[in-house]
């Protein structure tokens, strides 16, 4: 077994959607980035590269690559899933939380963990996603951006 964890941060801008574990949130400002700046599903793919010491986001998807450029990041999700699943690594559990003081995500935690699942290729019952505010400090509690993290347990399966 191992044990990986994410973080990504992206700023808040007007002009963009507000993209969070796939589900189009509604809000006047989303998030900047080359792809869609999907934050949750940014640590969840940093998570499941560091378990399995298969490098970073960055290094698989750079965000000077114009192929990237808008991209869902529930695809690149689903090509790193798929990478480990040939590397024979399977997800125990996956834990994240988004860090923001607005919007609420509550409404669409549930979605959220239904299209990570989807991507991955496993049950939601292996997928938590929470939402943490800061209390107004920092620059989420300021409204300049979110941030999520996450972190993964994967086991190797020989039997496959």
């Amino acid at each position: 077994m191992r044990v990986g964890i994410g973080y990504d941060v992206h700023s808040l801008v007007v002009g963009r959607p507000l993209i969070l574990g796939g589900v189009e949130v509604p809000y006047h400002m989303g998030l900047l980035g080359h792809s869609d700046a999907d934050v949750l599903v940014h640590a969840v793919i940093d998570a499941l590269l560091g378990a399995a010491c298969c490098g970073d986001i960055g290094e698989h998807f750079p965000d000077n690559d114009p192929q990237y450029s808008g991209v869902s990041s529930l695809m690149l999700l689903k090509k790193v899933s798929a990478y480990l699943n040939n590397r024979l690594w399977r997800l125990g559990n996956l834990d994240a939380v988004v860090i923001a003081q607005a919007p609420r995500i509550a409404p669409y935690k549930e979605q959220m963990r239904i299209n990570i699942a989807r991507e991955m290729g496993v049950t939601p019952e292996l997928i938590s996603v929470k939402a943490t505010t800061t209390e107004g400090l920092g620059f989420a509690g300021r409204g300049e951006g979110i941030a999520a993290q996450a972190i993964v347990c994967i086991y190797q399966d020989n039997n496959c």
